[in-house]
């Protein structure tokens, strides 16, 4: 029976668990554990760290974060937007979750079938991510009490957001690609950082990686949306988690407007203003949202020096183009940010040039379709 090759963890989990089949789900250091017992489920999730730099993969932090924001959503809030916590052992550095299955993660479903066969699942996704904002809005400090007592934790740091160092790097790229920072556009920065890192009333637990590969749901019947891998969860500007729903992440080229089809959109605001009314005001919802998008298409900027370097027809280029439009146009529809809006579309006229490949109509819905994955689809 493979384990984990720590054995002082596999010693720990033969004590919790009796095994009868460990399906190791590759890459991830996640397994699906067959059990007897009446205790626990006949089927469990295992997940474990495997040590690693601080923002490594296996970082034993980003496994004491998902146990403290799981429990917290569980008994403290009582919402069962996620996974529940059957066991875990922080210091062996493994969690025993409830496994979801036969729920399966969005993504796959939405690359097997396209986005208009998923409609509902995509509306349920949004719909979950602001149900986790308005439930968990203004309790940041029991989150935090939580948290600290498995080890130390900074709230600051979670407000900024762990790729936040990554924003600084991307304006640099388009400076020295001749892209000047205005004086306007600079100011615009500055009120960018100081939304996302004094939210108000949007303070509210984000996932941290908000993605249709952290959702699972069931590929037919109800669209009941269970979100998963809290690793990077912390207190943040609740509509860093709807970003995903406007600018593509690192796996698709195009996400289509959230405003379209199933109104993405508005399952998540009207959500998400359930526990936090200030989310109906247009101009503070607008400003946030601009903020959120914005500041993710600059961190995605920080890839320009590596993709520059790739040859001409590779999709990770026409895919940067495509999320800083898709930022400016967000930003754009909420009457937000107009000098750094108009900054991000010189950087993108600038990268269409430099990368002819990267010149296309990305609002082309037949040959840009929503959530169209940047890589081949892999069943």
């Amino acid at each position: 029976m493979p384990e984990p090759s720590d054995s002082a963890r596999a010693a720990a989990l033969r004590e919790l668990l009796d095994v009868e089949r460990w399906e190791r789900l590759e890459p991830w250091a996640v397994a699906r554990v067959r059990v007897r017992g009446a205790d626990v489920a006949p089927s469990v999730v295992v997940k474990w760290a495997e040590g690693g730099p601080v923002q490594g993969r296996g970082a034993g932090w980003r496994l004491r974060t998902e146990v403290a924001a799981l429990r917290f959503l569980r008994d403290d809030v009582g919402i069962g937007l996620a996974p529940r916590v059957i066991a875990a052992d922080t210091a062996a550095g493994f969690v025993v979750l409830e496994d979801l299955a036969p729920r399966t993660a969005l993504d796959r479903l939405l690359r097997r079938d396209g986005a208009a066969a998923h409609g509902d699942r995509l509306a349920a996704f949004a719909r979950a991510l602001g149900e986790l904002g308005a439930a968990t809005a203004g309790r940041a400090e029991g989150y935090y009490a939580r948290r600290a007592g498995l080890g130390p934790v900074d709230p600051a740091a979670d407000r900024a957001g762990r790729l936040a160092p990554y924003r600084d790097r991307g304006i640099e790229h388009a400076v020295g690609l001749g892209v000047p920072l205005e004086a306007g556009a600079a100011t615009e920065i500055g009120a960018v950082v100081d939304e996302l890192a004094a939210p108000g009333p949007f303070l509210a637990l984000s996932n941290g990686d908000a993605e249709a590969n952290n959702v699972l749901l069931h590929a037919a019947g109800p669209a009941d949306a269970r979100l998963i891998d809290f690793e990077f969860a912390g207190y943040a500007h609740a509509l860093t988690d709807a970003v995903c729903l406007h600018v593509p992440g690192p796996a698709w080229m195009t996400v289509g407007d959230p405003a379209e089809g199933p109104d993405l959109a508005g399952h998540y605001r009207r959500a998400l203003a359930r526990g936090v009314p200030e989310a109906e005001d247009d101009r503070r919802y607008g400003f946030g949202l601009a903020a959120a998008c914005v500041s993710w298409a600059l961190i995605r900027l920080e890839r320009f020096a590596l993709l520059d370097t790739r040859p001409p027809g590779d999709r990770s280029r026409p895919q940067l183009v495509a999320t800083l439009e898709a930022a400016a146009h967000t930003a754009r529809s909420h009457r937000g940010l107009p000098r750094l809006t108009a900054w991000l579309q010189r950087i993108a006229v600038l990268l269409r040039g430099r990368w002819p490949d990267a010149d296309q109509d990305f609002t082309d819905p037949v040959r840009f379709p929503a959530y169209q994955a940047r890589h081949a689809p892999s069943m």
